[in-house]
């Protein structure tokens, strides 16, 4: 992906312009049926650093897309109308997206499998607020699998192309198919010989809540501490006891991390849309200063519905509880929300402002940094960034 970055693009271009060029790239690895084989990258120049952008997810699309027969796929320039691109056998097809523009990811998936009659295409696509190029905005596929950091889902937004659909006929051609399934059976042998393999299929990357908070590198509160009073009630052994319906995983992988969970009564949450990762529970939790899982899982679904970044949305609505607790922010400013550490229902209802860019969620989804340049008053100090992304749930401390 960089290659055709640095060779083919002009430098100086704006991130969510016509000029910037998406690129959703495989390996030469990707699709042979082994664990962790999965993996595609995105990438074009990031809408919120402004420097090269790029995300990895796992799931199926990527293994499908070599089954099509490509390694991968240069999106350029702008539809001047809403499109998704249609993959399958060798063939790419621009297809009218009139009806799935502004639908929730799930709906949108249903509606292209439904038109196109196969309901194992896989599905990439960037949701409501990549239409709305919140500069967080991910890439999806089967609802779950994220390319979550740097904007790709704003910059395929910006491009109106909503989704990229594949299904290929064959499986990869291998030199030594035998060699394959040698190193395949010492793989699922290597897996159940492994502890930490061991903790992931059971637990998935939620199973590292508790190890960092002993550690004192859970983030918590927008950074002010590292260990969290609540880290056991929103633990990954807590979801697996309470809220796991199933694990699941990505193509040909015996490990099975994934999590899927689902949530009855007030706050509400859908196996369809998996779990939240470690990542999440952290960013969503923790960091919010909110120990109530159910409502970190109904948290994660939204933003799986809408297509925003777990991570950069909880450090956006944690800088908020910052600075309303240090009186920068009011109610008034937020739109009537107390947007004070531990407040669940604000954190839900900042979620879907900041989705559709509504009032103060509008400010917000234009990234930490640009926020608080906004906001001013001393704010800048509580933006948790890099060069304008948001941190991830690791204490670099």
């Amino acid at each position: 992906s960089l290659y055709y970055l640095l060779k083919e693009q002009k430098p100086g271009v704006d991130p969510l312009g016509p000029e910037n060029k998406l690129i959703f790239m495989s390996s030469v690895v990707s699709g042979v049926p082994l664990a962790g084989l999965t993996r595609y990258t995105v990438a074009a120049r990031s809408p919120l650093t402004g420097a090269f952008g790029e995300a990895e997810a796992g799931g199926f699309w990527g293994p499908e897309l070599k089954m099509v027969g490509f390694d991968g796929v240069i999106i350029e320039g702008r539809s001047p109308k809403p499109v998704y691109l249609w993959i399958k056998d060798g063939k790419a097809e621009i297809r009218d997206a009139a009806k799935i523009w502004g639908k929730d990811t799930g709906e949108a998936e249903r509606l292209i499998r439904e038109e196109l009659g196969d309901n194992r295409i896989r599905v990439a696509q960037c949701g409501p607020a990549g239409e709305k190029m919140v500069r967080y905005a991910c890439v999806l596929n089967e609802l779950k699998h994220a390319n979550g950091r740097t904007g790709m889902g704003a910059v395929m937004g910006s491009k109106n192309l909503r989704a990229i659909a594949v299904r290929g006929a064959e499986r990869l051609t291998l030199a030594n198919p035998e060699k394959v399934r040698e190193i395949g059976k010492k793989v699922v042998e290597l897996i159940k010989e492994s502890p930490l393999a061991q903790n992931f299929k059971k637990y998935g990357t939620p199973f590292f809540v508790l190890p960092l908070n002993t550690s004192g590198i859970l983030p918590t509160r927008n950074f002010q501490a590292g260990q969290f009073a609540g880290a056991e009630a929103i633990s990954g052994e807590t979801m697996t006891d309470t809220i796991l319906v199933k694990s699941e995983g990505c193509y040909a992988c015996a490990v099975q991390c994934k999590r899927a969970v689902k949530v009855e009564g007030k706050y509400s949450a859908s196996p369809e849309y998996g779990g939240p990762e470690y990542e999440t529970i952290a960013s969503l939790g923790s960091f919010c200063g909110i120990d109530n899982l159910a409502a970190i899982a109904q948290g994660n679904e939204m933003c799986n519905r809408w297509g925003i970044d777990t991570i950069s949305t909880g450090v956006c609505i944690a800088f908020a509880m910052e600075c309303t607790e240090r009186g920068i922010l009011t109610p008034q400013d937020t739109d009537g929300i107390d947007l004070r550490f531990g407040n669940v229902d604000g954190m839900l209802e900042m979620i879907r402002k900041i989705a559709f860019r509504e009032g103060f969620g509008d400010i917000l989804a234009e990234g930490v940094q640009r926020a608080a340049q906004k906001i001013g008053r001393g704010s800048e100090k509580y933006a948790m960034h890099i060069k304008g992304q948001e941190l991830p749930m690791h204490d670099p401390r």
